[in-house]
């Protein structure tokens, strides 16, 4: 099934891989399978290199995602220059990022948390509106669900396109997200169960094992280095240790600055930290931050991205 925003990206399948990091591997087979695949570029040293390694492994369209809490008017540009022309923006105003984007003849997605924040969104320029309910897993813009957002946002901007995000896991959310007026699907907690995304193992069986209860948002539990920015996650140990102290400020909590982990590269991870068990990481697994959204009940088994993109649109 192809929708305008289809046509518009040009993939054969409304659904978007979410940005979850600079995953080549990942993003490249989403787009092979007809979606879009997407790579994080936040915080990546070289852009220019993830997009090349990325265009190295498709030639279908894929794009890199900027979360807008720093200057990356620099990243964006070695980005553009590579090649990439699909750029997606969150977490503040894209404004300022749209017309190097277009003067290379791309496209710009936002993500939104409220109908007045899309028309602003449209009104400087941008594309294609992501519209992220608070379902969703890992960082949340937005303070609305997706039932009553979705609808809201379209009815606000159109006739410009709407991707629907947030607690979307099966084919029953994405048809029921096109019924609502978007055109696309944006996933993340599914695609985290891809055969091609390297998580860590034992945080792929707890996503298996996670009823939806167990994916929490909170407001700033995993704030080193990116302090007030809410975020759902699994709730594990570290997350009862400061419930249990009473929610306290970063530097009063239990274990702050612990080193707890570390990544197959040596980098250590210090507690609070939001930084996701990849495979290789070792230490303490269970007490990082394991992002997923409330639909975490409806990952029950890996698969390939392929096979996921074939399962999501398998109802439209």
């Amino acid at each position: 099934m192809r929708t305008p925003v289809c046509e518009m990206l040009g993939i054969d399948q409304p659904i978007v891989q979410a940005p979850m990091a600079a995953i080549s591997p990942l993003a490249a087979a989403v787009s092979n399978a007809g979606a879009l695949g997407m790579v994080t570029l936040t915080w990546s040293d070289d852009t220019a290199a993830v997009v090349r390694e990325t265009a190295a492994l498709t030639a279908r369209p894929f794009g890199g995602n900027f979360v807008l809490t720093d200057d990356h008017h620099r990243g964006l540009d070695r980005a553009l220059d590579a090649g990439l022309r699909i750029a997606s923006f969150m977490w503040g105003d894209p404004s300022g990022y749209i017309e190097p984007v277009h003067k290379a003849g791309g496209l710009v997605m936002h993500t939104v948390g409220s109908a007045e924040e899309a028309r602003r969104a449209v009104a400087s320029g941008v594309d294609v509106v992501v519209a992220q309910g608070w379902e969703a897993g890992g960082h949340v813009w937005g303070r609305v669900a997706t039932l009553p957002l979705v609808p809201a946002v379209v009815d606000a901007v159109a006739p410009v396109p709407v991707i629907a995000a947030g607690g979307i896991g099966d084919a029953r959310g994405v048809a029921a997200v096109l019924a609502l007026g978007a055109q696309a699907a944006w996933l993340g907690t599914r695609f985290l169960m891809a055969e091609e995304m390297p998580i860590h193992e034992d945080y792929r069986r707890r996503l298996i094992e996670a009823a939806e209860t167990d994916a929490q948002l909170y407001a700033n539990l995993y704030e080193v280095g990116w302090p007030d920015s809410p975020h759902r996650a699994l709730r594990n140990s570290t997350a009862r240790a400061w419930e249990a102290a009473g929610r306290p400020p970063l530097a009063q909590r239990p274990g702050a600055g612990d080193v707890v982990a570390h990544f197959a590269s040596g980098e250590e991870i210090v507690r609070y930290e939001p930084a996701p068990p990849m495979a290789g990481t070792t230490g303490d697994i269970e007490a990082l931050s394991m992002w997923a959204g409330q639909d975490v009940a409806l990952v029950r088994q890996s698969q390939s991205a392929a096979d996921i993109v074939t399962e999501l649109t398998s109802r439209l």
